[in-house]
């Protein structure tokens, strides 16, 4: 900010003082020097009051030292009367010099204004560029952009709009107006803004314009990016896992034309691979929903118990050992996403359990349900227990990489959370936590979280 100037009433106190004080230090050092020479005394007084006020001020308080100086000290004092030779140039010269040091005083000190704008400004123009750059959004920016400006101008309110209305300012880039600068100020403080502010915030809004145009561009990019890998990886799973059972029920098919004795054994084969392939179906379905936000969960009170029964029923050539807590509290969510979930999860769990049963638990643990689908096959490597809920991600060559991706999409979408635990050659265990509202259940009997499993291991 820059200072203020004292009230001009102020500054001709000083000066009247200043003269005042100057005068009689005069009498005191006539026995010093010659009175001629003394008037250079008053030269301080003339740069000080220049200098804090302007150098008009300076002037006159030239002109008052020179008269008190002749009034008082040259000959014959007491009245404005000079005599002698010296005494004339003596005055002359003290009131040249006076005039000449108020004058440079005063360019000095619009200099050093000068210089302090320069700065300011240039502060101002760093600070703006790093509002606006700095990478977030533009009408969140512009707003604290117009406060800094109208904060470092001293201007009551300020206001930045990125696009053409009506203001003080048009911003433009060339022909084309950008954006609008709307400034309550006086009017010196417009000349500044039109001179020295507006070109560097022109500048600004463009580059920032700019930026967003280019940001939006990459996310563009970006989403066609990975439209095309996920449309390459849906190709490959569709490639690869729709012909295996297409092979499969058309070989059967074929065949109950030629072995009318083998025609049940047939018959179950090809309703094997339609269910397979039916599954299949679901699952690019499910995962086409979660991935355009469209997998709204209905959330109703459900038992976990029934749906973990219900998804066990969905993969009947599994062999699972379930076990539920008793007094397991219901939770609010949607009962069908849930059961797709543990479906998913379940058939993955046998798919990789090399023939071994699959444990399935769920527990109250702190006020929260945590299922656990424990197999006993070769593991997960942890480089891949990430990644292993993408979509389209294989580990191995088995399944389609879809029915994770569900999993996570359909926990996350009821307020859960899912993950695995594994070491290599050990059981692989997937962990989904569910969230146990403090409510009532439709009976209206409060819902008290269990509590007496709160020293098992949370979550990781």
């Amino acid at each position: 900010m820059l200072r203020r100037r004292p009230p001009l009433l102020l500054g001709v106190a000083a000066a009247a003082l200043g003269v005042a004080l100057t005068t009689l230090i005069l009498f005191a050092l006539r026995d010093v020097a010659p009175v001629v020479s003394l008037g250079v005394v008053y030269l301080v007084v003339v740069l000080a009051v220049a200098s804090v006020w302007n150098a008009w001020l300076g002037l006159g308080t030239a002109l008052a030292s020179a008269l008190a100086f002749n009034f008082f000290h040259i000959p014959p004092t007491g009245r404005f009367t000079i005599t002698g030779g010296e005494n004339w140039v003596a005055l002359i010269v003290f009131f040249g010099a006076a005039v000449l040091a108020s004058s440079l005083t005063e360019l000095a000190r619009r200099r050093t204004i000068e210089a302090e704008e320069r700065r300011q400004e240039a502060d101002l123009s760093a600070e703006m560029a790093r509002l606006l750059l700095r990478g977030g959004r533009l009408e969140e920016a512009l707003p604290a952009v117009a406060e800094r400006l109208a904060r470092a101008l001293d201007a009551p309110s300020a206001s930045i709009v990125a696009r053409a209305e009506p203001g003080t300012f048009p911003l433009r880039e060339g022909p084309r107006q950008i954006g609008t600068l709307t400034v309550d100020a006086p009017e010196p403080v417009l000349r500044r803004i039109q001179v020295r502010i507006v070109p560097s915030l022109e500048a600004l809004l463009a580059a920032a314009l700019e930026r967003d145009a280019l940001m939006n561009d990459a996310v563009e990019t970006a989403a066609l990016r990975r439209s095309d890998v996920i449309k390459t990886a849906l190709l490959r799973s569709v490639s690869h896992d729709l012909r295996s059972p297409l092979t499969a029920i058309l070989t059967s098919a074929e065949a109950l034309k030629l072995a009318p004795d083998e025609r049940v054994e047939l018959a179950e084969a090809i309703t094997e691979e339609a269910t397979r392939l039916s599954r299949l179906i679901d699952n690019l379905l499910d995962l086409s929903r979660l991935e355009a936000g469209a997998a709204e969960a209905r959330p109703e009170w459900s038992s976990i118990e029934e749906v973990l029964t219900a998804a066990i029923d969905d993969v009947p050539s599994g062999d699972f050992k379930l076990s539920v807590d008793t007094d397991l509290p219901p939770v609010k969510a949607d009962a069908a996403q849930l059961e797709r979930a543990f479906a998913n999860l379940l058939e993955n769990a046998q798919r990789h359990s090399g023939g071994h049963p699959v444990s399935v638990r769920a527990r109250d643990v702190g006020g929260r349900i945590l299922v656990r689908v424990v197999d006993r096959g070769p593991g997960v490597p942890k480089a891949h227990q990430e990644r292993i809920f993408e979509p389209f991600y294989r580990s191995g060559s088995r399944g389609s990489g879809l029915g994770l991706a569900i999993v996570r999409g359909f926990v996350e979408a009821n307020g859960g959370r899912v993950w695995v635990e594994s070491l290599p050659d050990q059981a692989t265990s997937f962990v989904v936590e569910l969230p146990v509202p403090v409510s009532s259940d439709p009976t209206g009997e409060p819902l008290v979280p269990n509590t007496q499993n709160d020293r098992e291991e949370r979550s990781p």
